[in-house]
């Protein structure tokens, strides 16, 4: 058996699994220790259930914290980052594209060093370890010790950032030092900005992973424990103490795949609907739909895999405002349309106590649909006073935002399957144009929860080749087999592998018929 966590920024959802099947779900609000929420929300499950702990196989977590840290500027430790690419990019330093809050949080260290590769593995400058050597002995007389190694197009050829590594924790031992091949894909900024994010954020990885430990421990949990990643798989709890970049958009992810188990559908549109914000995302083969384009983290630029999704301030917790005047006093909100204003403002996690439904004195949507009669929650007698035309016209203004957002992430006219989850889809009560069909599966509030339990493990090829030297089945052939490589090291069973995506891309701009491969494989998870 198994067990899925998802840590949001309101809610601690957690499922027991066993097999395809959902034993017990539960969602507790999160709280401001991670462990505390987490062990909570596990013995909900547990209890609920009655399981013998000896039984469950493996705990697995998604969780958001590592993006709010870089988003709300907490927690983070300053970094140094050595860049090997003389006398070529001397025009753009490391951190350049940074807010300046950011820049100066982390400490802004930046230098440049001799060395780097054109795509094809020809050296752009000779290589001089004492320069790298000397420019350790400036990053510890400084008192760092969290360091980012980028070199030009390093996925193609990592030597000198290894070896650079080597020299650094020779005059720096015991070093926190990222590689950004090991991280980013092609294209050195947003490759040197995942790697210096992932530096940044390791001692705070290394506490936030030591309290998920401490809360299976409190519930005398051995079973071992995985983090998700935002490609919808998974990783160890070593590995994420290494690499905590790679849980950012876990989140959605999880939701995704999540949606795709419960549906059974592999190719449709997800609408994610939370307390505060909707996220909706396209399914491609059961796996969320990668972006294509470089991705925004706290204001950074990044390449690394993430999930195409978009966010509108649309959740269960929005405010609603009408134009004319209504009783009790509504707070301001946005998205306005026909004088009815949803969100983007939210109660959030206070929906529980603010709510009309609850108790409270704010009118949120949550109250309108309650109104409506689509759901029975908290005390309809709290908004029997609500006028038929205003509770009608906010329901289309609802429905009107999630249409436009799903159409916007459409790539075609024709219709698609739009699976519905999240605690807030209760807010989805109709048509969704361009939907061939809406499906609200079972246990859709906690199908973020799902995604994590029943994630599998993955690997991920992104190289240059160039076609002058091989052919392009050879060029395929090899991509393939170290993607797979990636995933059965990082856990997967060798025999349960898939290749589940291949993307070519043409570089006409560059010589020798050069062709960048990007191939994707998972595989299940070996049970310890």
């Amino acid at each position: 058996m198994r067990i899925g966590v998802d840590v949001g920024g309101t809610n601690t959802d957690a499922v027991l699994m066993d097999g395809a099947a959902v034993v017990s779900s539960t969602k507790t609000p999160t709280t401001a220790n991670v462990s505390e929420g987490i062990a909570k929300a596990l013995r909900a499950v547990i209890e609920d259930s009655g399981i013998d702990r000896a039984k469950i196989d493996g705990v697995m977590i998604g969780t958001t914290h590592f993006t709010n840290a870089v988003v709300e500027r907490k927690h983070l430790t300053p970094t140094a980052c050595i860049r090997l690419g003389l006398p070529a990019t001397v025009c753009l330093p490391p951190m350049v594209d940074w807010p300046d809050d950011l820049r100066e949080l982390v400490g802004g260290n930046a230098h440049l060093a001799h060395g780097g590769h054109e795509f094809d593995g020809r050296e752009i400058s000779a290589y001089q370890p004492e320069e790298v050597r000397e420019i350790a002995q400036k990053i510890r007389d400084a008192g760092l010790d969290a360091i980012a190694i980028s070199s030009v197009f390093s996925p193609v050829n990592s030597t000198f950032e290894e070896q650079s590594a080597e020299i650094v924790r020779s005059v720096i031992p015991g070093a926190n030092i990222t590689l950004s091949s090991e991280i980013g894909r092609i294209g050195l900024l947003e490759r040197e900005n995942a790697a210096i994010m992932n530096s940044c954020l390791r001692q705070l990885a290394a506490r936030t992973v030591d309290g998920f430990k401490a809360a299976l421990d409190e519930l005398n949990i051995e079973a071992p424990f995985y983090i998700s990643q935002n490609d919808g798989t998974l990783m160890n709890a070593d590995f994420a103490k290494e690499y905590p970049v790679l849980t950012f958009a876990s989140g959605p992810t999880n939701s995704m795949r999540g949606a795709a188990f419960l549906s059974g559908l592999r190719d449709a549109i997800v609408v994610d609907v939370g307390g505060t914000t909707t996220d909706i995302g396209v399914l491609q083969h059961g796996f969320p739909r990668v972006a294509a384009l470089a991705v925004d983290i706290g204001g950074v630029r990044t390449n690394f895999r993430m999930p195409d999704t978009y966010s509108i301030g649309l959740g269960g917790g929005s405010l609603v405002q009408a134009a004319t005047p209504l009783n009790p006093p509504i707070a301001m909100g946005g998205s306005e349309a026909g004088g009815i204003k949803v969100g983007p403002r939210s109660v959030g996690y206070e929906l529980t106590e603010k709510a009309l439904v609850f108790g409270g004195d704010v009118l949120t949507a949550t109250d309108v649909i309650v109104a409506s009669a689509a759901e029975d929650i908290g005390d309809a007698s709290a908004v029997s006073h609500l006028d038929a035309e205003l509770v009608s016209a906010v329901q289309a203004r609802i429905m009107e935002m999630i249409t436009i957002a799903v159409d916007r992430m459409k790539t075609s006219a024709t219709p698609v399957p739009v699976i519905v989850v999240g605690g807030g889809s209760i807010l989805v009560t109709g048509a969704i144009e361009g939907a061939s069909e809406i499906i609200k599966p079972d246990h859709f509030p906690v199908a973020n929860a799902i995604g994590a339990a029943i994630a599998q493990v993955g690997g991920e090829c992104d190289r240059i080749f160039s076609l002058a030297d091989l052919s392009r089945n050879e060029a395929l052939d090899q991509a393939k087999a170290e993607a797979s490589e990636r995933a059965v090291n990082a856990g997967a069973s060798a025999e349960s592998i898939e290749i589940v995506d291949v993307e070519e891309v043409p570089l006409a701009y560059l010589p020798g018929n050069a062709t960048r491969i990007m191939v994707k494989a998972i595989g299940d998870l070996v049970e310890a």
